[in-house]
């Protein structure tokens, strides 16, 4: 049984073909910087999006700008897009409108993996940011916003148009794993599962039941932590 997910998982590589199995322990390798390695993700939700909660984790030693999640539609490219600006900077865009958050020395290191969580409510329009266990100041965007279902979800790559537009310069280079995707759940709700190693029921997209495209340079590896 192993080595015939062993084989699913070479063959949806190879051909860029839809792959849904759970690859806990399992990391998303970015080797290089590229301007079409990316890995798109398909989200389970039926209608538009009121709140949700992202989270992930990161490994790398880039120091330019990078996407670490892009959602885009085919009317706003930037539906959603968690991106890293620089050292100490993450900015959190929904339909369009940016927040900036700047992160503490003391919450997180370049040297090691990073945990990230992102939400958003539409009816406050607040939004929040943790990293590494640790919330950040909450800002305030896009209040009775309704982001659209129909789009797609692109990690590697920040969208400048729908499913493309990418730019070499704003690639991700290292490793990504953990990448789950709710529409109820708080990051506080998220973090706390996270830091306990316990599950949330989920809703939009799951590390555990991913269904997966793998384009250009991408490797699925097991997790090594430091």
């Amino acid at each position: 049984m192993a080595k015939l997910q062993l084989w699913i998982l070479i063959l949806a590589g190879v051909s860029g073909a839809v792959a849904q199995t759970d690859i806990e322990g399992q990391v998303f390798v970015f080797p290089k910087e590229s301007a079409d390695a990316h890995v798109i993700l398909n989200m389970n939700h039926n209608g538009p999006l009121k709140n949700f909660t992202v989270c992930l984790r990161y490994f790398t030693d880039l120091t330019r700008p990078y996407s670490l999640f892009s959602y885009a539609t085919r009317a706003k490219d930037n539906e959603i897009l968690l991106f890293k600006d620089k050292p100490g900077v993450l900015s959190l865009t929904v339909g369009g409108q940016q927040v900036v958050f700047t992160v503490p020395e003391n919450t997180g290191s370049s040297r090691w993996w990073e945990h990230v969580c992102a939400s958003w409510e539409s009816a406050t329009g607040i939004a929040e940011l943790w990293v590494n266990w640790n919330p950040l100041p909450r800002k305030g965007l896009q209040k009775g916003y309704s982001i659209s279902n129909q789009g797609m979800i692109v990690l590697g790559q920040d969208q400048d148009s729908f499913g493309g537009g990418f730019d070499a310069k704003q690639s991700f280079v290292g490793e990504l794993t953990k990448v789950n995707m709710w529409d109820l759940v708080t990051a506080r709700d998220a973090v706390r599962a996270a830091s306990a190693d316990s599950q949330l029921p989920p809703s939009v997209l799951s590390w555990g039941a991913l269904q997966y495209q793998v384009k250009g340079y991408v490797v699925l590896k097991p997790l090594v932590f430091p």
